[in-house]
């Protein structure tokens, strides 16, 4: 018995190697039952096999029938073009896989640190009050689990879920409360991709190499402060919570992220115009990333919050980025994570909406710092994104500074005027820079007639002081 037991495992090895058929698909997570491909575009299907084995995939929307076979390697990829949204469909696989109830519509990763990762599990109200009602069949979630690797992984262990009060509450608010705007303002079904983690700077983020390479990149690593609950080495992260991800269609990343860089904040802007960089390379093409600007937070020392947002608006320099500013959605300043996370979530809809997919009428552009004229003993500030004026929350303007070449700042009174402001203080008789909101826990009450907060700016390039520690 046991002879012929072993005969049949024998037989069987052996028809596996000369049959390549005979061996398993197999998919990776990310592909699956319950997901949602990118509408209108060429999206990999890909998994493992048996050497030059024939894989034949078909999908419910069209009658094509999609061949290839396996590499030397074990390895099958197809590229399926999809329709418009819609679903859900079916995709059968050597006529036995069958992946169910997939839809087609957008999608989009939702990535950084604990802001962008906060849920209702951190007792996040928002999120507890919307739980009840998430039951949302054109809403599917991925959520990627923290790891770290030193080598590129192909694979991870998530599966796609349907939205459901039991799932969205373990989902970023910030990524669900986007998703649920972009799925009711464009009426397709809507595919979110989590992968964050709490305190992780940018570096780990990012491809270890682009660090590697980069001297101020890699000096400015070195002086992250270690931590017991998230990695800070350059590319901890990226081989295993975003390598396994870049063949899969995404319209585009959202991100919040950056209180763990404020101490590093001089290399931020270049670390991540090159993480971006690395990101869209892996995926093949320049895909939209809109980020959230750190809010105000009493950090233990001078301005560094203030340089690391200043950071944040030059990145809008590489091309399809955009910022949206949060200052104004805080209530207290020393809690590093704002509760008004569907507010913050909804600014980010409406600059995709606007910016990405062209529906007009929103108001998603913030006032930013466009120029200064002397005027004796007076500035002029100029600002982009005022065509309607300015306006304030309250009687007298807050959070403008003044300074002679002294160098020395003062508090400024400031005026409207239309959508300029001037500014002034008596004591600063020749002034030569301006400052607005350029602090740590600054909340300015200026806002343009559309309701958006202006940016914080400084006219000046002088050192900014940092080495003193708040009391």
């Amino acid at each position: 018995m046991k002879r012929n037991f072993l005969a049949i495992l024998i037989l069987t090895a052996f028809v596996s190697w000369v049959n390549p058929g005979y061996a398993e698909i197999r998919l990776p997570a990310i592909i699956g039952s319950h997901m949602v491909l990118q509408q209108k575009s060429e999206v990999n299907v890909w998994g493992w096999c048996g050497p030059s084995e024939k894989v034949t995939v078909k999908a419910s929307w069209d009658t094509v029938t999609y061949v290839t076979k396996g590499t030397s390697g074990a390895k099958w990829s197809i590229k399926l073009k999809t329709p418009a949204a819609g679903g859900p469909y079916s995709i059968t696989i050597n006529d036995r896989t069958i992946l169910e109830d997939i839809m087609v519509g957008e999608v989009w990763l939702c990535s950084g640190q604990s802001n962008m990762e906060w849920s209702g599990d951190q007792k996040l109200k928002q999120s507890l009050e919307e739980a009840p009602k998430a039951n949302n069949q054109k809403i599917r979630f991925f959520y990627v689990p923290k790891a770290t690797s030193d080598n590129l992984q192909e694979d991870l262990r998530a599966s796609w879920k349907v939205c459901t009060p039991e799932e969205m509450i373990h989902f970023s608010a910030i990524g669900y409360f986007f998703g649920l705007k972009l799925q009711k303002d464009l009426n397709v079904p809507v595919g979110l991709i989590n992968s964050n983690w709490g305190g992780t700077p940018a570096e780990a983020w990012t491809p270890k190499e682009i660090v590697e390479q980069d001297p101020l990149l890699k000096d400015a690593s070195l002086k992250l402060n270690p931590a017991d609950w998230w990695p800070i080495t350059p590319g901890a992260i990226y081989p295993a919570m975003i390598a396994p991800l870049t063949r899969f269609r995404i319209a585009g990343v959202i991100w919040y992220q950056g209180e763990s860089n404020t101490s590093t904040y001089r290399t931020y802007a270049r670390l991540m115009t090159k993480m971006i960089g690395g990101w869209r390379a892996a995926w093949g093409y320049n895909f939209p990333f809109y980020y959230v600007q750190i809010a105000p937070f009493s950090y233990g020392n001078y301005n560094i919050g203030a340089l690391l947002r200043e950071q944040q608006t030059a990145l809008q320099s590489v091309s399809k980025t955009g910022m949206v500013v949060v200052h104004d959605l805080v209530d207290d300043v020393s809690n590093i994570h704002p509760v008004k996370k569907m507010e913050v979530a909804h600014r980010l809809a409406n600059l995709a909406l606007a910016d990405t997919y062209g529906v007009s009428g929103l108001e998603y552009q913030y006032p930013q710092y466009k120029g200064m004229i002397l005027e004796k003993n007076r500035v002029r500030i100029l600002f982009n994104h005022v065509e309607r004026g300015l306006m304030a929350t309250a009687k007298d303007l807050n959070e403008f500074y003044i300074a002679g070449e002294d160098q020395k700042f003062l508090f400024a009174s400031a005026r409207i005027e239309g959508n300029t402001v001037i500014v002034w203080n008596k004591a600063v008789k020749f002034p030569v820079a301006v400052r607005f909101g350029f602090s740590n826990t600054g909340i300015p009450n200026l806002f343009n007639k559309e309701g958006m907060p202006v940016n914080l700016f400084r006219t000046d390039s002088w050192e900014v002081k940092t080495d003193a520690v708040v009391k």
